[in-house]
């Protein structure tokens, strides 16, 4: 069983065009009347037909679908545009999964609005979950899309979301969105996916909520390859914490240049790994080299099966021949794994990730 924890719904440009109906009518028309006048279901039908090709194509039984991030409105100054075009994704989700049970699972679109309180999704959140059946969701950690508002993801403004997510049981998978100024919106993932980890590993977070279940996009944005640099800044507030932790680093460090064996490390002492452990992670990283550096950083218990196909991961391999977002015939190909480090990442970590896959 191969399930992709990271993927997206497949629209036809006619579903977009119902967006940009909604962002310059000024809430003169309704998502109803948009869709009886514009979504052909024949589209529909096409774009789902194309998205169970690109899974039979690389051998994925089951995907999780969320809306497409980029897309969402959730910059857009009308909450209740925003609202209107978050249900129309989940409900086109809702339809490829009651066409295809066996294939298809849904993570929620949440309809955030930049400047607005997190309590404005709970609805749709709960429509999602105990309505449609659904078994996450899916949360920008910049609803501002690059204005440079949102607060971090460890900042209190996130945690009626954190006891409602914990309270119903289910995972919340951080996916950036759509972005202004400087960034594209590929660029603006692996900033913000970075920012969500450092946001939250210097936070009270996981102490107050040690329930909670964050997968973080991309393979952990930059943070596997520069965790150099979240160490070192992590033993800088680590060691200004107590004097017996300062006085560990100071043994610590005149045993590593006199060549003596290291002192252990104290109990109480928590690193950036431990934290950094406490997340999960997908594979979508488009890179033999750096799917190794994930797995050996953050181990293969904290990592699950996510290709975002059909993405932005669909070019061509010069080395291979074959998709970059082909991650079963990379995994396959990675030597450290036994059978049953690939059975976790294929299915069982998605499915203790997602309690509700049963």
């Amino acid at each position: 069983m191969i399930i992709d924890a990271h993927a997206h719904l497949v629209t036809p440009m006619s579903v977009q065009g119902i967006r940009t109906y909604l962002q310059v009518s000024g809430g003169q028309h309704s998502i109803k009347w948009l869709r009886a006048r514009d979504l052909s279901q024949s589209d529909l039908d096409k774009a789902l037909k194309k998205n169970l090709d690109h899974m039979d194509q690389v051998g994925t039984d089951m995907q999780l679908l969320s809306p497409r991030p980029f897309t969402l409105m959730h910059s857009h100054s009308r909450p209740g545009d925003v609202l209107a075009w978050v249900q129309l994704q989940n409900d086109l989700i809702s339809d490829n999964i009651e066409k295809h049970p066996e294939r298809f699972k849904g993570v929620a679109g949440l309809p955030q609005v930049g400047g607005h309180p997190i309590e404005i999704v709970f609805d749709e959140l709960d429509r999602c979950i105990d309505e449609l059946g659904f078994v996450g969701v899916l949360l920008n950690p910049d609803p501002s899309e690059g204005g440079g508002t949102s607060p971090r993801l460890g900042d209190p403004y996130w945690y009626p979301l954190w006891e409602k997510l914990i309270d119903k049981d289910i995972p919340a998978h951080i996916h950036s969105a759509g972005c202004c100024g400087r960034e594209t919106y590929d660029e603006h993932f692996c900033t913000e996916e970075s920012l969500a980890i450092t946001a939250v590993a210097h936070s009270e977070v996981f102490e107050r909520y040690p329930a909670l279940r964050l997968m973080i996009s991309h393979g952990g944005g930059a943070i596997p390859y520069q965790i150099g640099r979240w160490r070192s800044h992590w033993f800088n507030i680590e060691s200004g914490k107590s004097p017996a932790i300062a006085a560990y680093f100071k043994d610590l460090q005149a045993a590593g240049f006199a060549g003596e064996p290291l002192p252990p490390r104290p109990k109480e002492l928590t690193t950036f790994d431990d934290v950094l452990r406490k997340f999960y992670f997908d594979t979508d990283v488009h890179n033999k080299d750096s799917l190794e550096l994930l797995l050996k950083t953050v181990g293969v218990d904290r990592c699950m099966f996510g290709t975002e196909r059909p993405g932005s991961g669909g070019g061509i391999d010069l080395e291979t021949g074959r998709p970059m977002d082909d991650f079963k015939y990379t995994i396959d190909r990675i030597g450290f794994l036994t059978d049953t480090d690939k059975e976790a990442l294929y299915a069982g970590n998605a499915r203790k990730f997602f309690s509700r896959l049963g």
